[in-house]
């Protein structure tokens, strides 16, 4: 069962939850992928309630959300087991299938075909909107430096999804 809440009065625990780790999960054909993500924004654009997720070129749910535009965001509500998110975000889901590894409880989505977890029920579904490559150039050196230099993060920046909120619950 799930219970449609008005995304706006639980802003305060998305962006919370948001810097400690939650998911967002992409599907293409009958392939699921989650991902963890520290960074995200929740506000207004265009007149539409906005997700906007953020993701690295080289990471297999970029090449998801190209082939397919949508996406669920999946936050704790209370304690979860921190392997879910431990392994969703340091495994790829070209080589594992992380649902099935971390035995998590698919739920079927209201509008998209995404789903979302009952191990992590607050589920906003989202369609992108428009997406935008970050322009290195135009970073300051700081935010470079820290981020995209040094070991595999070099030169691995991010594109950023607008994503229109389409649905948001917590599954009971």
């Amino acid at each position: 069962m799930k219970k449609d809440i008005n995304v706006w009065e639980y802003a305060g625990h998305i962006c919370e939850q948001t810097g400690k780790g939650i998911l967002v999960t992409t599907k293409v054909g009958d392939k699921v992928n989650s991902m963890t993500i520290g960074w995200g924004t929740l506000g207004i654009e265009w007149g539409k309630p906005i997700y906007t997720v953020f993701v690295r070129e080289s990471r297999y749910t970029k090449e998801m959300l190209e082939k397919h535009g949508e996406f669920t965001i999946n936050v704790p509500m209370g304690d979860i087991d921190k392997n879910i998110l431990k392994i969703c975000g340091t495994k790829s889901g070209r080589d594992v299938d992380k649902i099935k590894e971390m035995n998590l409880t698919i739920e079927d989505p209201e509008v998209i075909s995404v789903p979302g977890f009952r191990e992590l029920p607050l589920t906003l579904e989202c369609k992108v909107l428009f997406k935008n490559k970050q322009d290195e150039v135009r970073l300051p050196q700081e935010i470079r430096d820290r981020y995209y230099s040094g070991g595999k993060n070099t030169g691995d920046f991010h594109y950023a999804y607008y994503a229109e909120i389409v649905s948001a619950y917590i599954i009971e």
